[in-house]
């Protein structure tokens, strides 16, 4: 022992590790894809997003551009050209070991509605599991939240609900979260919720899904450099997220 360790007293103990995201191997909610909606724009800032996820940890991105009826008319052909186009040029900017894969994030409306009806294919993903990422209008109720859900699920999909904790209409209706996921909704939730990038409120109702174990699955929903410089700087040093990777977390298996 050192003399200088003899006065103070032994060695600070080194700085605990910073959580890593590797773990969960895939983000699965993100706009990366460019041109599509109100993401990347440029394949440019594509390339700059995928080098910041694969920083963080991440192996595979399923990319979900908005499909919205009234702003986002994207079609499963036009979001794989786009698919493919990013795979081209993530090659040509030397981006190896990350697995670039899509799906969608539908908006309840109208033209979900129809797609539905009609019986045209939405994109999905998990394989065979058939995920389909879908959200709604944060501030008003959708009123045909539970037919479109059984929609879904008649139709041979597994619902999941993109940050539900950011939905406004359901702050104070915790026991609502609970009965969405009983009855076969899975539930997604935002990493830059764990420290109130959103709201207090997306925070709180954040915490109080991961304390009652019931998220299913975790995306950066990433639609710029500052979302993801965000969840480096704040994210990877919150209380929760120790927490919230501690829960058999669907990502590593898709």
């Amino acid at each position: 022992m050192s003399f200088l360790q003899k006065l103070f007293g032994s060695a600070a103990k080194e700085p605990a590790a910073v959580p890593s995201l590797a773990g969960l191997g895939t983000d699965m909610h993100s706009h990366v894809l460019p041109g599509l909606d109100d993401g990347a724009e440029t394949p440019e800032q594509s390339v700059a997003l995928l080098r910041q996820l694969q920083e963080l940890g991440y192996r595979k991105l399923v990319m979900t551009p908005h499909v919205m009826g009234d702003f986002y008319r994207n079609t499963p052909e036009g979001i794989r050209k786009a698919l493919d186009a990013l795979r081209a040029t993530a090659a040509q900017a030397g981006i190896t070991g990350l697995e670039l894969d899509c799906a969608a994030e539908y908006y309840l409306d109208e033209w979900l509605g129809r797609k539905l009806e009609q019986k045209e294919p939405l994109l999905s993903f998990g394989g065979e599991r058939r995920y389909v990422l879908f959200e709604t209008s944060y501030i008003n109720e959708p009123f045909n939240f539970a037919e479109t859900v059984f929609n879904l699920q008649a139709a041979g999909y597994q619902p999941v609900l993109a940050h539900p904790e950011r939905y406004t209409y359901l702050y104070g209706r915790f026991e609502e979260l609970i009965r969405i996921r009983e009855n076969g909704v899975l539930l997604q939730v935002n990493l830059n919720s764990l420290v109130g990038y959103y709201s207090a409120g997306a925070k709180r109702v954040a915490e109080k899904l991961i304390d009652a174990g019931l998220v299913d699955m975790v995306g950066s929903d990433a639609h710029n450099g500052k979302h993801l410089e965000h969840i480096r700087s704040k994210v990877l040093r919150s209380d929760y997220l120790p927490r919230l990777l501690s829960l058999p977390l669907l990502n590593s298996s898709l």
